[in-house]
């Protein structure tokens, strides 16, 4: 991202003037009759008038209808529907003005999305720079260019707009700046939306909730909790009180962090701000709980949730689901959801792929082969997820070949095996002493450039030489080695001094 730079007010840059050349005779005739058919919405009139539109006349026409920004807009979109090569970057930029003059933000925005699809930002700022003085405009108008190129995360064209409104001596809105913020964040970029917000913050922009609530979300995507924490604290000492999405955004970066006590501490002081938990708040906390494998805790929040009126919604069902998956707790998994089919909220691939996964984790193939058979009457298609969770059910009970098969349809069904799926098939493979199987999965493995773990790989060597196949270990060992998948730490070298030749060799 172009660093940000700032100038003292008295070497901005100046703001050039470019005129137009007055409309005279003809011209004039022209301009002065087609004003009168766009006011009176006589377009029928206008029409024979459109194959002498030009440039020129259109600029002239726009510059007469400043103060009326509805029929500007009218004419605009006449014009390119009857003769849109009469419309350039001056004559649509004269439009813009006359939009942000009025303050119509959201029809510039509009206006200004069509423009960038055929025009670079660079050339646009220029051309409404050129006719700034000419249309007696509004700062505004570079606001809305800013703005709407943060909405389309194109980071470095807003970026450079930003400094080019800044050296011109114009002030970007809070507003502008906080859409720019959001872009940043939604883009997984929270150092460089720190460093934004540190720009506003030196800069004579002040500063909202919203901006606030975005540096704290910064600092928690950065695990850095004491300092969301300092600006949290800080919120009410610049005049502000935090809101819920200050709440929640604290609470989600504590979470995430394993500080459970911690989020609990802070969702126990809305209270005393007068603000009240929402679904986001408590979905936090119980995901929070569920990967700590708290799920007596999670479920105790799930029913102060209720007790609070505030109403589970999908994401907090799977949250659960999926919690009492991981740990193989079909029968509470089967409670919370037929308690959501009560709730009359709707189940979607998520939720199946937990319940299968907690069936599975118990050895219960058969019984997660028949929630997979419901996915069509679901209009549902089995993901990674859903193979992933077959697979372990298999190799759960030992069934390393079924396991390989459910692995091949996942394949031919272009779902993609994780590192985890991969390392419960070389492990059932392994224990059912199998190794032309497990080699055959590590090799997938590798062709998708996944490396095995230490004590994945270690099974399978360890496997291979106790049948006397030392050199396909090492064979393996030295293929991940040039490949740059060997496990940091295995040493291969080892197998040969653990176990040495015995003279039957693969």
């Amino acid at each position: 991202m172009r660093s940000i730079s700032r100038r003292g007010f008295s070497t901005y840059l100046p703001i050039p003037h470019r005129s137009i050349p007055e409309a005279r005779g003809e011209e004039l005739e022209f301009i002065t009759a087609a004003h009168r058919h766009v006011i009176h919405s006589e377009w029928e009139k206008l029409e024979p008038l459109s194959l002498t539109l030009t440039p020129f006349r259109l600029s002239h026409l726009l510059l007469s209808l400043q103060n009326d920004h509805v029929s500007s807009l009218k004419l605009s979109n006449w014009v390119l529907q009857h003769n849109p090569s009469s419309h350039t970057l001056q004559s649509l930029s004269i439009l813009l003005h006359t939009l942000a003059k009025h303050r119509q933000f959201k029809k510039a925005q509009t206006t200004l999305q069509k423009i960038l699809s055929s025009h670079p930002p660079s050339a646009l700022f220029d051309s409404l720079l050129h006719t700034y003085r000419l249309c007696r405009s509004s700062p505004l108008v570079f606001d809305s260019l800013f703005k709407t190129l943060a909405h389309a995360n194109k980071l470095r064209h807003a970026t450079n707009v930003y400094v080019l409104i800044k050296d011109h001596g114009f002030s970007p809105t809070i507003r502008s700046c906080n859409a720019f913020l959001s872009s940043l964040l939604s883009l997984r970029r929270p150092q460089l939306a720190l460093s934004f917000y540190r720009e506003i913050r030196r800069s004579l922009v002040s500063p909202n909730v919203y901006t606030l609530n975005m540096a704290i979300r910064a600092h928690c995507l950065l695990g850095d909790l004491n300092k969301a924490l300092e600006i949290f604290h800080g919120i009410t000492h610049v005049g502000f009180r935090p809101n819920v999405v200050s709440f929640n955004t604290l609470i989600s970066g504590c979470c995430n962090k394993g500080l459970i006590a911690l989020a609990l501490k802070v969702k126990s002081l809305m209270r005393e701000h007068g603000v009240h938990p929402n679904v986001v708040t408590f979905n936090a906390l119980i995901s929070g709980l569920c990967k700590e494998g708290k799920l007596h805790e999670a479920n105790r929040v799930f029913s102060e949730m209720k007790v609070a009126n505030v109403a589970p919604n999908v994401v907090t069902f799977n949250t659960l689901l999926n919690g009492y998956g991981q740990v193989g707790d079909s029968e509470m998994g089967g409670r919370v959801y037929e308690e959501m089919k009560r709730s009359g909220v709707k189940a979607d691939i998520l939720t199946y792929n937990a319940l299968i996964l907690g069936l599975c984790k118990e050895g219960k193939t058969k019984k997660a082969a028949a929630l997979v058979r419901k996915f069509d009457q679901e209009n549902l298609v089995p993901n990674a997820s859903t193979f992933s969770a077959l697979v372990t059910g298999q190799c759960v009970r030992n069934n390393s070949e079924r396991a390989f098969l459910i692995y091949r349809s996942m394949v031919r069904t272009g779902c993609c095996p994780n590192e985890h799926t991969f390392r419960m098939l070389i492990s059932a493979f392994c224990k059912n002493e199998d190794f032309d199987g497990a080699v055959q999965v590590l090799r997938d493995m590798l062709g998708r450039f996944i490396s095995p773990d230490s004590s994945t790989l270690f099974e399978l060597c360890d496997g291979l030489c106790r049948c006397g196949r030392n050199q396909l270990a090492l064979q393996l060992c030295s293929e991940m080695e040039a490949r740059r998948l060997l496990p940091e730490g295995f040493d291969k070298e080892k197998i040969v001094i653990t176990f040495p030749e015995n003279g039957t060799s693969n």
